[in-house]
């Protein structure tokens, strides 16, 4: 049985690694993909995780199904071609730790993956079904995700989803509202930056916004994560914001995801959690997913930052 099974991306982050002696950028290899951060998170808390994807049959591709396998994540779901190569991602930062990529995806194999590829068993024996956006761009793995997901409703499974909207990979931001509303339709736990919240609800009014949201996709719980500052949640008709913690930031890859994966460790970790949830339980939670998110920042690479549960609660005791 396994707590959480996540389908999407898997790939390379290029991360700055300093200059060489011609003073040419050095970038440094590090796994990465939303997905796949979040199961590492919740694998590093002692959750049963596995992953759904694909990859190429490559020296990338071996080494993500490796560092997956390291971290304690089922890989029977993923799928290693030899038709397309692995998915490369740039990672280019600024001063203050943010960043921004450049996909080498045309196709990668992520998005390559079929819907007759899925691992039906993998997320039949789950508890929870997490997926994103990155997965809705292109055809076929589209299609594979919403059958997947669809899936997992049936089958009764909570669903997480993560839009973390790449601009850059979508024809323009019309087809990319379009789409990432289609997961919204399966959707029990939405976690948005405060780019994908404006994105999808043309406002900046986080009380009408998460409303509309929540009203319209009969969603069970809306996050809006504005990262140092903190997270803002909607909960039937309790709303809040939850102050984040503040720290020397060197690269905010995969800091998101870390959140989500220990809000979900949260989640798991309490019984029948959406029934008569106290407002309380839930600021606590995610006060300890804004700890995961901070300390990750404070790393360059994403799986490679992402904390041990000691740190984490180290954190929130401070």
């Amino acid at each position: 049985m396994y707590d959480v099974v996540a389908l999407g991306e898997l790939l390379i982050d290029f991360t700055p690694h300093g200059q060489s002696e011609k003073g040419n950028y050095l970038f440094e290899q590090n796994p990465g993909g939303a997905p796949a951060n979040v199961l590492v998170m919740l694998s590093k808390l002692k959750k049963n995780t596995a992953f759904i994807g694909k990859v190429g049959q490559d020296t990338f591709g071996t080494y993500l199904k490796n560092i997956l396998n390291e971290n304690d994540v089922e890989t029977a779901g993923l799928v290693m071609s030899k038709e397309v190569n692995t998915t490369l991602a740039f990672v280019h930062l600024f001063e203050d730790g943010d960043r921004a990529f450049s996909f080498y995806r045309k196709p990668g194999a992520d998005q390559m993956l079929t819907k007759e590829e899925v691992n039906y068993d993998l997320i039949r024996s789950s508890k929870v079904f997490h997926f994103g956006s990155l997965s809705l761009t292109n055809e076929p793995v589209r299609e594979a995700t919403l059958s997947a997901v669809q899936f997992a409703k049936e089958h009764g499974l909570t669903v997480s989803y993560d839009p973390n909207f790449r601009e850059s990979l979508w024809k323009d931001r019309e087809t990319a509202v379009e789409a990432i509303k289609s997961g919204l339709a399966y959707t029990d736990i939405l976690k948005v930056s405060e780019e994908e919240f404006e994105l999808l609800t043309n406002t900046t009014n986080l009380e009408q916004g998460t409303k509309l949201l929540m009203d319209e996709y009969d969603l069970k719980l809306v996050l809006v994560t504005f990262g140092d500052q903190g997270c803002f949640y909607r909960y039937k008709e309790h709303t809040g914001l939850v102050t984040s913690f503040k720290v020397n930031a060197v690269d905010t890859t995969g800091s998101g995801d870390a959140f989500f994966g220990a809000f979900l460790y949260n989640v798991l970790s309490t019984p029948q959690f959406f029934e008569n949830l106290e407002v309380e339980k839930l600021e606590k939670a995610i006060r300890f997913a804004n700890a995961a998110g901070a300390l990750t920042a404070t790393r360059k690479g994403g799986i490679p930052a992402l904390p041990e549960l000691e740190e984490i609660l180290e954190l929130v005791q401070e």
